[in-house]
């Protein structure tokens, strides 16, 4: 009973490896003929899912065949006969996993028969159809060489998407955001450049959203962009960056909003906009950068309401409030600023509005191929309130 047993299992071995062999080479046969009639790049594909399949269903196989191998060294009668049944599930399961693959491999050729251009037999080179019979060993490598040319191309074409993408980055930023038509270009840090700002109407408000566009040539641990103050407190207002942070504040650094990771380190070489929106009534304080909340304090300034007769700047605060610098003509300004403060990039799109803006407002402002520019503020308006430049700042186009 042993021999017998013995016997089925070879015949069992013998039979799956045949079916494998015989199996395999003829799916490659077909797959090559396939190849040769329908060509191209549905062709190539079914090539390729082909061999992956084959090396699939060729893993298979060898795990079958070392276990048969393991089991062929058992003695016992009873254990023979077992695993006879065991192996038996197992080729089975070998033949399940090939009609997969050939299911597979049919629906692949189904998408390309119903593709456009499907039917259109291939030539080779020398212009002749391939044989019915299958490929030479050079037309095989032909379609292999075919195929590493493709990958060549799609890895060329992926390197030239990159490289636009860079391209058109860099063209971006040769152009001011928004459709906004000028900015303000700070061309250094300096106490003596800076833009005052004469307001439409007075700054006695309570609420209040201000936006801009900011192109930074470098930052430093507390850079100013907007401040409004007077001699009593010169912090009523301010908008700044830092290192890698917005800040707005309201009434003081006290009451102090930080959006972190808005700026990259060492300066940013992007637009950036950025908004402050306060309101007295709940004391809610929000930064926003890009059109997106970046964070929102409870309990900032509430119930204050900002006074009038003070002083708005662009690019620097007036804290030394403020002694008159010999010569200067200007009372108070150059005596005043701190260069370490000052800010040194571009600036455009500077806005401000007498209430809360709504998400969906700032989101749309916030849009670089957008039409930002054209919505303006009641208190500041961009292009049309009276913006002077000092001491080198300079509006540009």
């Amino acid at each position: 009973m042993l021999e017998n047993s013995q016997m089925r299992e070879n015949m069992l071995l013998q039979y799956a490896d045949d079916i494998i062999k015989v199996e395999m080479g003829s799916l490659r046969g077909e797959m090559l003929r396939f190849v040769g009639q329908y060509g191209g790049t549905c062709g190539v594909a079914v090539e390729t899912a082909g061999r992956r399949m084959a090396l699939q269903v060729e893993g298979r196989l060898r795990e079958t065949l070392e276990r048969l191998k393991r089991d062929e060294t058992l003695d016992v009668v009873g254990n023979s006969v077992g695993n006879f049944n065991h192996l038996e599930a197992m080729v089975q399961q070998l033949l399940s996993a090939a009609r997969t693959q050939a299911s597979r491999l049919s629906k692949m050729e189904s998408s390309c028969f119903s593709s456009p251009g499907a039917g259109m037999p291939m030539n080779s080179k020398t212009g002749s159809r391939l044989a019915e019979g299958g490929m030479t060993g050079h037309q095989e490598q032909e379609v292999t060489s075919r195929e590493l040319a493709l990958d060549g191309v799609v890895a060329a074409l992926q390197q030239t998407r990159v490289e636009l993408g860079e391209v058109l980055r860099s063209s971006r930023q040769r152009y001011l955001p928004a459709g906004c038509e000028m900015a303000l270009l700070f061309p250094m840090r300096s106490r003596r450049i800076y833009t005052s700002v004469i307001p439409d109407v007075p700054l006695s408000v309570s609420s209040f959203t201000v936006c801009m566009w900011v192109k930074p040539t470098t930052v430093s641990n507390k850079t100013v962009l907007f401040s409004y103050g007077n001699r009593r407190n010169p912090y009523e207002i301010q908008l700044l960056l830092g290192q890698t942070s917005a800040l707005f504040t309201i009434g003081g650094e006290a009451h102090l909003v930080e959006a972190r990771g808005v700026v990259k380190p060492g300066g940013a070489s992007d637009w950036i906009h950025l908004c402050g929106a306060w309101s007295s009534e709940q004391g809610l304080a929000s930064l926003w950068a890009d059109g997106k909340k970046m964070a929102s304090t409870p309990g900032v300034a509430e119930g204050h309401v900002l006074p009038d007769g003070g002083s708005l700047q662009l690019g620097q605060e007036r804290n030394g409030c403020c002694p008159l610098s010999p010569g200067s003509g200007v009372q108070g300004f150059e005596g005043g600023f701190d260069p370490k403060l000052a800010f040194a990039g571009k600036m455009t799109g500077v806005n401000m509005w007498d209430r809360v803006l709504s998400e969906e407002e700032i989101s749309q402002l916030a849009l670089q191929e957008g039409q930002g520019c054209e919505q303006r503020g009641n208190v500041v308006a961009w292009g049309v309130t009276e913006m002077v430049p000092h001491g080198g700042a300079q509006f540009m186009n």
